[in-house]
């Protein structure tokens, strides 16, 4: 059976990633243009739970570091300056994030796709994860950008809901963070302007939503992983923006196309599973294939809502802006929750995408997000019964991916796979 799936050819370009290319690519000119001319203020951020919304509304350019990053491991350039951040002194065990980012930061902040620019305010607000403070901290001490950290606690007791307290905590920082652009960009803080982007990107997440939903579907009408992941840039860079809206406008419209005529990213979709942890960067096509040539498509995963859940029910609210914005960092953050509530997560996505398995995609570099995923396996194998596969390589560091062994890991699961729905097919049909 592996044999004839070798044969399979995929190819995974449609309108919404031609589009989203050319978003992007103008995204990208306007970090030049900044970089090079002057033209706009920059403001590094994080994409977890970040208040991109403020920011559009001084008229200032989000930059993600991590974007930066990952887009350096995709244009396969991102060894030279991991090696160059170790040469510094960062240690092998270090994010490879945060090494790749730190070697660019030092080698002229030139890419393949863009120039960066300095920052103007280093804004972090995903306190998480100590590793991601003290990288936006070295920025500040290797720039002139003036730091704020934006403190999101953990939400802790019995009810998964932000308190009152909670809420007014993080507003407040928020406006401490107003007075800050205020002060950078030159412009007075016009409410009404903020209440109009969040109203856009109160739209864009009801649309996300809804092309999640659509791979309930059978055939999935994309894959939620490796298609998600084109959908992502615009949902972190342009949110609150018309090209985000259009973009998403042109997203739905295709996917629902697709399930109206039965169409998926593979010819056949044989299996579906979800997906836990982030993608190797570096080697996302090899990867795809592994999966593609067994018919399988990833319906849900877990990466795609790193920046934020959209698919349970949040909305942004413009006549609450800054506490829906709250409201949004504190409790729809996947970053910002508890390994339990992720278990939930998961659980939810095999029982209401219909999913066939779960694969665990674990990374060297982010202990944050790989550690306990061992106690996951065991959990979703032995608890919940569900076929649960756990492969290693890392996000960014190309030096950690071997596919040969994981094409081993992965050809041996789905042939199980295989084997276990033959045997079903074929109790049913003595059944009859």
């Amino acid at each position: 059976m592996a044999q004839a799936a070798e044969a399979v050819k995929t190819t995974y370009q449609g309108q919404m990633h031609l589009l989203q290319k050319e978003i992007m690519g103008k995204y990208f000119e306007r970090l030049t243009r900044a970089a090079e001319q002057g033209d706009g203020k920059a403001v590094y951020m994080l994409i977890s739970g970040n208040p991109v919304e403020l920011v559009l509304a001084f008229d200032m350019i989000p930059v993600y570091p991590e974007i930066n990053a990952l887009q350096l491991a995709v244009k396969k350039v991102a060894l030279p300056f991991i090696q160059k951040a170790e040469e510094m002194g960062y240690s092998m065990d270090n994010c490879a994030y945060v090494k790749a980012d730190v070697g660019m930061f030092h080698s002229g902040r030139k890419t393949p796709f863009a120039t960066i620019p300095l920052p103007s305010l280093i804004l972090c607000n995903y306190v998480g994860c100590n590793v991601y403070l003290q990288w936006f901290e070295h920025l500040a001490e290797y720039s002139d950008g003036e730091l704020y950290n934006l403190d999101i606690p953990f939400l802790h007791g019995e009810s998964d809901e932000p308190s009152a307290a909670d809420i007014t905590y993080v507003v407040r920082q928020l406006e401490e963070v107003i007075e800050a652009c205020e002060r950078i960009s030159g412009k007075k803080f016009d409410y009404a302007k903020l209440q109009q982007i969040v109203s856009r990107s109160a739209e864009t997440g009801e649309m996300w939503a809804k092309i999640k939903a659509l791979t309930k579907n059978t055939p999935s009408p994309f894959d939620a992983y490796f298609d998600s992941v084109t959908m992502m840039a615009p949902l972190y860079c342009l949110r609150g923006t018309e090209e985000g809206l259009r973009f998403f406008e042109t997203a739905l419209k295709e996917m629902e196309e697709k399930v109206e005529l039965g169409m998926g990213p593979l010819p056949e979709e044989r299996f579906r599973f979800v997906i836990e942890g982030p993608p190797p960067w570096p080697y996302l096509r090899q990867f795809r294939d592994l999966f593609s040539k067994w018919g399988a498509v990833a319906v849900a995963s877990t990466y795609s809502t790193v920046g934020g859940l959209w698919e349970f029910g949040f909305k942004h609210d413009s006549n609450h802006p800054l506490e829906s914005i709250a409201a949004h960092m504190l409790k729809w953050n996947l970053t910002n929750r508890s390994f339990l509530q992720r278990y939930e997560q998961i659980h939810r996505y095999v029982k209401e995408w219909h999913a066939d398995a779960l694969v665990i995609h674990s990374v060297k570099s982010c202990r944050l997000f790989s550690a306990g995923q061992g106690d996951m396996r065991e959990h979703f194998t032995k608890d919940l019964g569900i076929p649960t596969l756990l492969v290693e390589s890392d996000i960014e560091d190309p030096r950690y991916f071997s596919e040969a062994q994981m094409k081993n890991r992965i050809d041996a699961f789905f042939e199980s796979l295989e084997h276990q729905k033959m045997l079903r097919e074929s109790a049913q049909g003595d059944a009859r």
